[in-house]
C-alpha cells in the first residue's frame, strides 16, 4: 500500500523565546491548515493511505474536517504523552510499517525526536518552529507532493535525497542522546524551561551546520566559518574571553555581540571531549540534560542521520520524467472541499 506518515508537533513554535526575544507564535490553527493542504496534494497523487501521529490538539483530525478525499487516514495506536516520546514512537511506528516517506510539522527539536526513530524512511520537515536550521519553510502542498512521489516510487528517491549528519551525545563512553543541528554545553546548572538563547550563559558549542543565514548556534559558527549541510565537516567553538567577538543574529529580533575564544573544524567520525564541569548539555536548542564535574561528556560528528528529501530536486525531477503530464494516471478522484469547511 501507498502510504505517508505524518508527525506534527502543536507544542512547536511556542517556547520562551517568544518573551526573551521577538519570536513569533505559530499557533496550531495554522497547522491545521498546513496539514489540510498536504493532505490534498497526497490525495491528488493518489496516495492510499496516512498514518499520523495522535496529539493532545487533534492536528490532524481538525485538518479534516470537511475534507473529501479518498485517503485511509488511520491514527498511530500509542499513548499520548504530550512530550518528544510521541515523536519518537510515532516515528519508530512508521519505519516498522514501511511507510514510504514521513512528514513532519515542527522545529529542529521535533525533527531530532523523529531521527531517533526513523531509521531509513525519507523524511520532509516542514518548518513551524523558532530558531530553526534543520527543517525547511516550504509550501506544505508543494511538500505533500513531494511526499506522494517519493511513496508511490516516481522518483530515485537516492537522487533527490541525502543522509544527513548528526552529533551524537556520549556521558562515560555511553550514547544518551542526538542532535541534528548543535549541542551546547551552558553553565546553567538545571534544566529550566529549556529553550537556550543567551551565549553569555554557553561554554561549549559543537555544531553539525554553521551557517551564517541561518538564526541560533549555527550562525555562530557560520559567521566564523561556513559549513553546510552536505559538507562532511562540523565545528566545535568555546565561548569567553581571549579571542575575537562576533555580532551574531541568535534568536529572532535579538542581534548582539558574541565572544568567541577558539573554534576550529572537525570532520566525520571525530569526537570531541568538552570540558568537565558541572553544567546543562542542550540539544538542537533545548537543555536536555544535567551532568556533573566527574561526568566525561563528548560529541561525535556522524553522517548516519536521517534521510532527507530534498522538496525542489524532487518536483524539478518529478518534472524532467513528466511524472505529472498526465493526471489521469493517477486516480479520477480529485480532492472536493464540501464548501469552505476549514479546521477550526
Amino acid at each position: 500500500m501507498k502510504s505517508v506518515g505524518i508527525i506534527a508537533n502543536p507544542a512547536s513554535g511556542k517556547d520562551i523565546r517568544r518573551l526573551v526575544a521577538h519570536a513569533s507564535v505559530f499557533d496550531n490553527h495554522e497547522k491545521a491548515h498546513i496539514l489540510q493542504r498536504a493532505l490534498l496534494a497526497l490525495d491528488a497523487l493518489g496516495v492510499e493511505q496516512v498514518l499520523f501521529m495522535p496529539d493532545y490538539y487533534g492536528l490532524v483530525e481538525r485538518a479534516m474536517c470537511d475534507l473529501h478525499v479518498s485517503l485511509d487516514v488511520v491514527e498511530v495506536p500509542m499513548n499520548v504523552w504530550a512530550d518528544e516520546r510521541d515523536s519518537t514512537f510515532a516515528a519508530r511506528f512508521l519505519c516498522e510499517h514501511d511507510v514510504g516517506c514521513i512528514l513532519t510539522v515542527g522545529g529542529d527539536g521535533t525533527n531530532r525526536a523523529v531521527a531517533k526513530g526513523c531509521g531509513s524512511i525519507p523524511l520532509i520537515a516542514i518548518s513551524t518552529g523558532t530558531n530553526n536550521v534543520f527543517p525547511n519553510m516550504v509550501e506544505s502542498t508543494v511538500a505533500g507532493l513531494a511526499a506522494g512521489l517519493i511513496a508511490r516510487n516516481l522518483v530515485d528517491v537516492e537522487a533527490v535525497s541525502h543522509r544527513a549528519k548528526r552529533l551524537e551525545v556520549y556521558v562515560d563512553g555511553e550514547m544518551v542522546d542526538l542532535a541534528l543541528v548543535d549541542v551546547a554545553a551552558s553553565s546553567d546548572l538545571f534544566v529550566g524551561s529549556r529553550a537556550l538563547w543567551d551565549p553569555a550563559r554557553i561554554r561549549e558549542i559543537v555544531l553539525a551546520q554553521a551557517e551564517p543565514h541561518n538564526l541560533g548556534l549555527s550562525c555562530i559558527g557560520g559567521i566564523l566559518h561556513y559549513i553546510g549541510a552536505h559538507d562532511p565537516l562540523g565545528m566545535h567553538i568555546r565561548l569567553g574571553d581571549g579571542g575575537q567577538t562576533i555580532l551574531a543574529p541568535v534568536s529572532p529580533g535579538l542581534v548582539i555581540p558574541v565572544r568567541v575564544r577558539e573554534h576550529r573544524l572537525i570532520s566525520l567520525g571525530e569526537e570531541v571531549a568538552l570540558e568537565s564541569a558541572a553544567c546543562t548539555i542542550a540539544v538542537d536548542g533545548e537543555r536536555q540534560m544535567e551532568v556533573g564535574a566527574g561526568d566525561a561528556v563528548s560529541v561525535r560528528l556522524s553522517g548516519d542521520g536521517p534521510r532527507v528529501v530534498d522538496v525542489q530536486a524532487c518536483l524539478r525531477q518529478a518534472s524532467e520524467r513528466g511524472v505529472l503530464h498526465h493526471p489521469e494516471a493517477f486516480v479520477a478522484r480529485t480532492p472536493i472541499s464540501s464548501g469552505g469547511g476549514e479546521p477550526s
